[in-house]
Protein backbone atom coordinates (compact mmCIF):
# COMPACT_ATOMS: atom_id res chain seq x y z
CA UNK A 1 0.00 0.00 0.00
CA UNK A 2 1.12 3.54 -0.46
CA UNK A 3 -0.51 6.93 0.02
CA UNK A 4 -3.50 4.98 1.43
CA UNK A 5 -3.80 3.08 -1.87
CA UNK A 6 -3.73 -0.82 -2.51
CA UNK A 7 -1.41 -1.61 -5.49
CA UNK A 8 -1.38 -5.33 -6.80
CA UNK A 9 1.09 -6.59 -9.54
CA UNK A 10 -0.82 -8.24 -12.72
CA UNK A 11 2.46 -10.52 -14.42
CA UNK A 12 0.64 -11.92 -17.84
CA UNK A 13 2.72 -14.96 -19.07
CA UNK A 14 1.05 -17.69 -21.50
CA UNK A 15 2.71 -20.42 -22.21
CA UNK A 16 3.12 -19.70 -25.99
CA UNK A 17 5.44 -18.26 -27.17
CA UNK A 18 6.47 -17.38 -31.26
CA UNK A 19 9.73 -15.60 -31.04
CA UNK A 20 11.51 -17.83 -28.32
CA UNK A 21 9.84 -20.98 -27.57
CA UNK A 22 8.61 -21.33 -23.66
CA UNK A 23 10.11 -17.66 -23.61
CA UNK A 24 8.84 -16.89 -20.02
CA UNK A 25 10.31 -19.94 -18.77
CA UNK A 26 14.00 -19.33 -20.79
CA UNK A 27 16.68 -19.40 -18.69
CA UNK A 28 18.72 -16.11 -17.59
CA UNK A 29 21.58 -16.27 -15.07
CA UNK A 30 20.19 -19.63 -13.73
CA UNK A 31 16.84 -18.49 -12.84
CA UNK A 32 13.35 -18.50 -15.62
CA UNK A 33 12.89 -15.45 -16.90
CA UNK A 34 9.71 -14.93 -15.46
CA UNK A 35 11.83 -15.43 -12.13
CA UNK A 36 13.54 -11.92 -12.31
CA UNK A 37 10.21 -10.01 -12.74
CA UNK A 38 8.61 -11.94 -9.73
CA UNK A 39 11.60 -11.56 -7.66
CA UNK A 40 11.78 -7.61 -8.25
CA UNK A 41 8.14 -7.15 -7.56
CA UNK A 42 8.48 -9.31 -4.11
CA UNK A 43 11.07 -6.64 -2.98
CA UNK A 44 8.70 -4.11 -4.11
CA UNK A 45 7.75 -1.52 -0.54
CA UNK A 46 4.48 -0.92 -1.86
CA UNK A 47 3.18 -3.73 -3.86
CA UNK A 48 0.12 -5.30 -2.01
CA UNK A 49 0.41 -8.67 -3.56
CA UNK A 50 1.65 -10.92 -6.93
CA UNK A 51 -0.23 -11.72 -9.34
CA UNK A 52 0.39 -13.93 -12.31
CA UNK A 53 -2.22 -14.88 -14.86
CA UNK A 54 -0.64 -17.87 -16.81
CA UNK A 55 -3.24 -20.77 -19.01
CA UNK A 56 0.42 -22.89 -18.65
CA UNK A 57 1.12 -25.77 -15.44
CA UNK A 58 4.80 -25.01 -15.57
CA UNK A 59 4.20 -21.46 -15.41
CA UNK A 60 1.73 -21.78 -12.44
CA UNK A 61 4.09 -24.05 -10.52
CA UNK A 62 7.38 -21.86 -11.24
CA UNK A 63 5.38 -18.52 -10.06
CA UNK A 64 3.72 -20.18 -6.79
CA UNK A 65 7.23 -20.79 -6.04
CA UNK A 66 8.26 -17.34 -6.01
CA UNK A 67 5.63 -16.95 -3.76
CA UNK A 68 2.78 -15.36 -6.39
CA UNK A 69 -1.09 -15.59 -6.57
CA UNK A 70 -1.92 -17.74 -9.48
CA UNK A 71 -4.61 -17.22 -11.49
CA UNK A 72 -5.63 -19.62 -14.34
CA UNK A 73 -6.55 -18.16 -17.72
CA UNK A 74 -8.78 -19.31 -19.83
CA UNK A 75 -7.85 -20.69 -23.22
CA UNK A 76 -9.61 -17.58 -24.98
CA UNK A 77 -7.17 -15.33 -23.00
CA UNK A 78 -4.08 -17.26 -24.04
CA UNK A 79 -3.93 -17.23 -27.84
CA UNK A 80 -1.64 -15.18 -30.02
CA UNK A 81 -4.19 -12.98 -30.50
CA UNK A 82 -5.92 -12.39 -26.96
CA UNK A 83 -5.19 -9.09 -25.54
CA UNK A 84 -3.11 -8.65 -22.22
CA UNK A 85 -5.93 -5.70 -21.23
CA UNK A 86 -8.38 -8.73 -21.28
CA UNK A 87 -6.42 -11.12 -18.98
CA UNK A 88 -5.69 -7.79 -16.30
CA UNK A 89 -9.45 -7.40 -16.21
CA UNK A 90 -10.08 -11.06 -15.79
CA UNK A 91 -6.91 -11.63 -13.25
CA UNK A 92 -8.72 -9.01 -10.95
CA UNK A 93 -12.11 -9.77 -11.58
CA UNK A 94 -10.49 -13.43 -9.72
CA UNK A 95 -9.53 -11.51 -6.74
CA UNK A 96 -12.09 -11.55 -3.37
CA UNK A 97 -10.87 -7.45 -3.11
CA UNK A 98 -9.97 -5.72 -5.99
CA UNK A 99 -7.26 -3.23 -5.38
CA UNK A 100 -7.35 0.51 -6.26
CA UNK A 101 -4.60 -0.01 -8.72
CA UNK A 102 -3.11 -2.86 -10.67
CA UNK A 103 0.38 -2.61 -11.50
CA UNK A 104 1.38 -4.33 -14.79
CA UNK A 105 4.68 -5.84 -15.07
CA UNK A 106 5.28 -8.05 -18.38
CA UNK A 107 7.82 -10.52 -17.06
CA UNK A 108 10.14 -9.63 -21.08
CA UNK A 109 11.23 -7.02 -18.54
CA UNK A 110 13.94 -8.86 -16.42
CA UNK A 111 16.37 -5.65 -15.95
CA UNK A 112 13.46 -3.55 -14.51
CA UNK A 113 14.26 -3.24 -10.56
CA UNK A 114 12.02 -2.88 -7.78
CA UNK A 115 13.33 0.60 -7.32
CA UNK A 116 11.83 1.59 -10.78
CA UNK A 117 8.54 -0.43 -9.91
CA UNK A 118 8.31 1.91 -6.57
CA UNK A 119 9.41 4.80 -8.64
CA UNK A 120 6.78 4.23 -10.82
CA UNK A 121 4.51 4.09 -7.94
CA UNK A 122 5.59 7.20 -5.99
CA UNK A 123 5.37 9.15 -9.38
CA UNK A 124 1.83 7.83 -9.95
CA UNK A 125 0.41 8.62 -6.74
CA UNK A 126 1.81 12.01 -6.39
CA UNK A 127 0.17 13.10 -9.99
CA UNK A 128 -3.12 11.84 -9.18
CA UNK A 129 -3.24 10.44 -12.99
CA UNK A 130 -5.51 7.72 -14.24
CA UNK A 131 -2.86 5.58 -15.63
CA UNK A 132 0.98 5.54 -16.16
CA UNK A 133 3.21 3.75 -18.68
CA UNK A 134 7.45 3.45 -18.24
CA UNK A 135 9.36 4.72 -20.97
CA UNK A 136 12.59 5.03 -22.48
CA UNK A 137 14.65 7.85 -24.33
CA UNK A 138 15.38 6.63 -27.29
CA UNK A 139 19.01 7.67 -28.95
CA UNK A 140 17.73 7.71 -32.65
CA UNK A 141 15.47 10.55 -33.24
CA UNK A 142 12.29 10.06 -35.86
CA UNK A 143 13.26 12.93 -37.97
CA UNK A 144 16.18 11.06 -39.44
CA UNK A 145 14.74 8.02 -39.82
CA UNK A 146 13.28 6.97 -43.30
CA UNK A 147 10.80 4.23 -45.32
CA UNK A 148 12.08 2.82 -48.51
CA UNK A 149 9.45 2.08 -51.15
CA UNK A 150 9.82 -1.64 -53.26
CA UNK A 151 12.54 0.13 -55.62
CA UNK A 152 14.72 1.39 -53.03
CA UNK A 153 13.35 5.11 -53.23
CA UNK A 154 13.77 6.92 -49.44
CA UNK A 155 11.32 9.13 -47.66
CA UNK A 156 11.15 10.84 -44.65
CA UNK A 157 8.98 9.21 -42.32
CA UNK A 158 8.41 12.83 -40.68
CA UNK A 159 7.71 15.83 -42.92
CA UNK A 160 9.92 18.42 -41.40
CA UNK A 161 12.67 20.19 -41.46
CA UNK A 162 15.37 17.14 -41.21
CA UNK A 163 18.00 19.59 -41.08
CA UNK A 164 18.04 20.53 -37.74
CA UNK A 165 21.18 19.51 -35.46
CA UNK A 166 20.47 16.24 -33.57
CA UNK A 167 21.26 18.54 -30.00
CA UNK A 168 18.95 20.95 -30.62
CA UNK A 169 15.79 18.80 -30.82
CA UNK A 170 13.34 17.78 -28.10
CA UNK A 171 13.80 14.54 -25.91
CA UNK A 172 11.81 11.14 -27.91
CA UNK A 173 10.41 8.80 -25.53
CA UNK A 174 9.13 5.44 -26.14
CA UNK A 175 6.70 3.20 -23.94
CA UNK A 176 8.82 0.34 -23.17
CA UNK A 177 6.71 -1.98 -21.59
CA UNK A 178 8.05 -2.71 -18.14
CA UNK A 179 5.49 -1.11 -16.12
CA UNK A 180 1.68 -0.07 -16.33
CA UNK A 181 0.10 1.64 -13.77
CA UNK A 182 -3.73 2.14 -13.96
CA UNK A 183 -6.56 2.63 -11.51
CA UNK A 184 -8.82 -0.60 -11.56
CA UNK A 185 -12.21 1.95 -11.58
CA UNK A 186 -11.15 3.28 -14.77
CA UNK A 187 -10.26 0.25 -16.68
CA UNK A 188 -12.14 -1.09 -19.43
CA UNK A 189 -11.85 -3.72 -22.56
CA UNK A 190 -10.65 -0.14 -24.83
CA UNK A 191 -8.48 0.90 -22.29
CA UNK A 192 -5.05 0.88 -24.06
CA UNK A 193 -2.52 1.47 -21.24
CA UNK A 194 0.50 2.11 -24.03
CA UNK A 195 -1.56 6.04 -24.50
CA UNK A 196 -1.19 6.41 -20.96
CA UNK A 197 -1.07 10.34 -19.96
CA UNK A 198 1.49 10.23 -17.72
CA UNK A 199 4.96 8.10 -18.01
CA UNK A 200 7.99 7.37 -15.87
CA UNK A 201 11.44 7.58 -17.25
CA UNK A 202 13.50 4.80 -17.10
CA UNK A 203 17.27 3.92 -18.78
CA UNK A 204 17.26 2.23 -21.94
CA UNK A 205 18.92 -0.89 -20.69
CA UNK A 206 16.78 -1.20 -17.35
CA UNK A 207 13.44 -0.96 -20.36
CA UNK A 208 14.38 -3.73 -22.51
CA UNK A 209 12.40 -6.16 -23.72
CA UNK A 210 13.03 -9.66 -24.50
CA UNK A 211 11.48 -10.84 -28.16
CA UNK A 212 13.60 -12.67 -30.43
CA UNK A 213 16.57 -14.94 -29.22
CA UNK A 214 18.99 -12.26 -29.39
CA UNK A 215 17.32 -10.26 -27.44
CA UNK A 216 17.95 -12.68 -24.33
CA UNK A 217 21.65 -12.90 -25.42
CA UNK A 218 21.86 -9.08 -24.50
CA UNK A 219 19.78 -8.87 -21.64
CA UNK A 220 22.02 -12.05 -19.94
CA UNK A 221 25.34 -10.25 -20.54
CA UNK A 222 23.86 -6.77 -18.91
CA UNK A 223 22.32 -8.70 -16.14
CA UNK A 224 25.61 -10.66 -15.64
CA UNK A 225 27.60 -7.39 -15.82
CA UNK A 226 25.16 -6.09 -12.91
CA UNK A 227 25.35 -8.94 -10.89
CA UNK A 228 29.25 -8.53 -11.12
CA UNK A 229 29.14 -5.02 -10.11
CA UNK A 230 27.46 -5.64 -6.88
CA UNK A 231 29.72 -8.22 -5.57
Amino acid sequence: MFAGRTFVAVVPARGGSKGIPRKNLAPLLGRPLIGHTLDAAAASAYLDAVVVSTDDDAIAEVSAGYGAHVVRRPAELASDTARTIDAVLHAVASLEVAPDNVVLLQPTSPLRTARDIDGAIEQFAAHGGESLASVSPVRQHPLFMRTMSPDGALARLLDEDSTRRRQDLPEVLIVNGAIYIAAVTGLTRETSLNDSRQGFVMSPLAGLDVDEPDDLLVVEALARSRQEETR
